[in-house]
């Protein structure tokens, strides 16, 4: 038994590290439980799948995570074997002599780590009495008209139950149980009032109430403070789902949230303040070419406008390689997800990019999945046209070059006049003529079930964007999520992300915001806000985000007229941008992505868990000035060569001269750049100690 272990943590300009005493995961057990373990529903399946790594590279054979079972997804990521582990084998074989099917195996994804997997509908026979417990435990009744709340009641108690099994037989080892949010909160609140001896966290990546009070359009942020909390949860019948979530975050030793903005939220919502914030993470795998992420932008975009070549065809008046392809992506939420502010600030753009004769044409997609009936015929048929007209050239370029050829081979220069005979001129005024079409482009690639009352179709139809050709900024709603094996564009999404220019996310509820962190990491940038807890990461890590790609709209200050304002001066002063300024930004984007590896983030969780070892065990576990990993004084400095966008500088034309360029060139130097970047963000710290003798070097804790 560990007894008097001391864990303390200091702060070396800055950085946070822990010294003294690292923290012993050979006698420890950590469980992470969530009902997106193996069970894609939202983002928790992305943090859990990409933490996962290292998680397990850390703890070893003492981590696991507890799901849901679902035949399929057992089927298809989950390779079953026994325990190794002697109390989680125990667990697992006295529940199932009990009529519980409890599943164990390992998760096909990096780092393999164990997976304990309940069969709710298996177990769903106690759920009467499981009613009981709860109401016991903290006076909360569930209706029975709820299946989803029933369902996360079954799952709660088989969690309590298995940790108990587990607690009974840890031979002396301490168990750390992190469940993520209300889904997983009813084993958290069981497990406290049965007095386990476990140390709990409870994270919350968004509260309930909040998502459901700004999907309702209420003007959230400026009334924190004054909403009545118990009425509003009544009134949206989510009561009872609200009470499990706050008795969670009550009963846990250490709370935590994912973002400064969700933590003030939740401050007001559920009544607490989180213990720490513990930002989410990718898995950034890094290229061995340096600029071989450049090579893909290149590479899918070119696919991108193949794309538009046939949703455009008969259209195609404007030049593909100076049109610039934007984006939304994610779930349908037309407010929280700002896809409100985004249409207006795009009829603001194609005003101006009209006004001021632009050459430039946006192309904007929104990746939102809607009910609908099937692919839009005239899309279908617009990548038939183009696929048709690409076989007619080849065929007449054959043709064309065995004549040339020949007629090289005789040692004669061929009469252009007579190398294409009648056939091939006829044959090429039909594919011409195949091109035209009456309509206009369609502004959407299936057909929608609600056409009419659809949010997005109807703001375009308010604002007139419906892809003439004298607008500048077209737009393709596609209503489902990307697919390499789709007919019309088939791309997967990442593949699709890496062939943009711009993603633009200006939400208004976002408590992280993974789809803009995906696009830094692939070197794409984005637009966020101050309102998303991945805006608020990188004004707090970067001192000029915009140089880096990363635009933020103030939507917290500013009024909607006004953030609208600042979303369209930033997209206009992106049109503007020469094609070398956009390589640059580019580049500063994808050094980024450092900021959002695991490798790094991976402390915060690290913090979490000695704080409620100190808590749960404070006579065996001592922590010295618990305060959580700091980043002052630890920023990306702005850079100091050219600025990537003309609002900096004279150049106000799309294209710069070949004079400006040199100018640029003397100024940008790329490697000098990067490797500022990189004495910004040391290597990942471990929560090992710094070995006695070591003699550290010269400025090696200095940004």
């Amino acid at each position: 038994m560990l007894r008097g272990r001391s864990l303390s943590v200091t702060s070396l300009s800055g950085l946070p590290q822990w010294e003294v005493e690292e923290l012993p995961v050979e006698d420890l057990l950590l469980f992470e439980v969530a009902w997106e373990v193996t069970n894609k529903v939202g983002g928790i399946y992305t943090v859990i799948q990409t933490k996962a790594k290292t998680t397990a590279d850390e703890w070893g054979d003492n981590y696991f995570l507890i799901g849901p079972y679902f035949e399929h997804n057992m089927k298809t990521q989950v390779e079953q074997c026994e325990p190794i582990n002697d109390a989680v084998r125990r667990a697992v074989d006295t529940m199932n002599k009990h009529g519980c099917q409890v599943h164990f195996g390992r998760w096909l994804i990096e780092g393999s780590p164990y997976v304990v997997l309940f069969d709710i509908g298996y177990s769903a026979w106690n759920l009467d009495r499981w009613k009981g417990d709860l109401w016991e435990a903290c006076s909360v009744g569930i209706p029975y008209h709820d299946r989803e709340a029933n369902d996360m009641l079954i799952f709660g108690s088989l969690t309590a139950w298995f940790l108990k099994e587990v607690t009974d037989h840890a031979d002396g080892k301490h168990v750390i149980a992190q469940f993520h949010e209300w889904q997983a909160g009813t084993g958290l609140i069981l497990s406290r009032a049965r007095k386990l001896p476990i140390a709990t966290i409870f994270t919350t990546h968004a509260t309930l109430l909040g998502r459901y009070l700004c999907a309702a359009n209420i003007d959230f942020y400026n009334h924190l403070d004054k909403f009545n909390i118990d009425k509003e949860a009544g009134e949206r019948q989510i009561y009872h789902r609200y009470c499990m979530e706050r008795a969670s975050v009550h009963c846990a030793h250490v709370f935590t949230t994912v973002s400064e903005i969700t933590a003030i939220e939740a401050e007001h919502m559920l009544k607490r303040k989180p213990d720490v914030v513990t930002p989410n993470g990718l898995s950034v795998k890094k290229f061995s070419a340096v600029h071989e992420f450049q090579n893909l932008h290149a590479m899918y975009k070119a696919r991108i406008q193949d794309f538009v070549r046939g949703h455009f065809y008969g259209h195609l008046d404007f030049d593909l390689e100076k049109t610039l392809f934007l984006f939304i992506a994610g779930r349908y939420e037309f407010s929280n997800k700002g896809a409100d502010i985004f249409l207006e600030a795009l009829s603001r753009l194609n005003f101006l990019l009209r006004m001021h004769k632009s050459d430039v044409t946006v192309v904007v997609f929104f990746i939102m999945p809607a009910k609908t009936n099937n692919f839009n015929v005239e899309t279908l048929k617009g990548q038939a046209v183009r696929k048709q007209l690409w076989d007619i050239a080849h065929s007449v370029k054959e043709k064309f070059g065995k004549k040339l050829y020949d007629a090289l081979l005789r040692g004669e220069i061929p009469d252009m006049n007579n190398i294409l005979d009648r056939d091939d001129v006829t044959i090429m005024k039909r594919a011409i003529f195949s091109t035209q079409r009456q309509s206009l482009p369609p502004v959407t690639t299936h057909n929608m079930i609600d056409d009419s009352t659809d949010p997005i179709l109807s703001t375009i139809r308010r604002i007139g964007l419906f892809n003439s050709r004298s607008d500048r900024v077209k737009v393709i709603l596609h209503p489902e999520f990307l697919s390499s094996t789709s007919p019309l564009l088939p791309m997967d999404y990442e593949e699709f992300v890496r062939g943009c220019h711009l993603g633009v996310f200006p939400s208004y509820y976002e408590p992280w915001g993974y789809t803009p962190a995906e696009c830094t990491v692939m070197g794409i940038p984005s637009v966020t806000t101050n309102l998303s807890g991945f805006g608020c990461f990188m004004q707090e890590h970067v001192a000029d985000p915009t140089a880096y790609g990363i635009y933020i709209v103030d939507r917290r200050f500013r009024s909607p007229d006004d953030s609208c304002n600042q979303l369209t001066q930033f997209l206009y002063g992106f049109c503007k941008q020469s094609r070398r300024q956009r390589i640059i930004q580019r580049n500063r984007t994808e050094r980024l992505s450092d900021l959002l590896d695991w490798r790094y983030l991976g402390r915060y969780y690290q913090h979490a868990r000695h704080l409620t070892l100190s808590r749960a065990f404070p006579d065996e576990f001592h922590m010295e000035a618990p305060s959580p990993p700091t980043t002052e004084g630890f920023k990306y400095p702005r850079p100091s060569s050219v600025p990537p966008s003309p609002s900096g500088s004279q150049v106000s034309s799309p294209q710069s001269s070949d004079v400006e360029d040199e100018e640029e060139d003397e100024r940008y130097n790329e490697e000098e750049e990067a490797e500022r970047d990189r004495l910004n963000i040391k290597s990942p710290f471990s929560l090992g100690r710094v070995p006695r003798g070591k003699k550290k070097l010269h400025g090696e804790y200095k940004n």
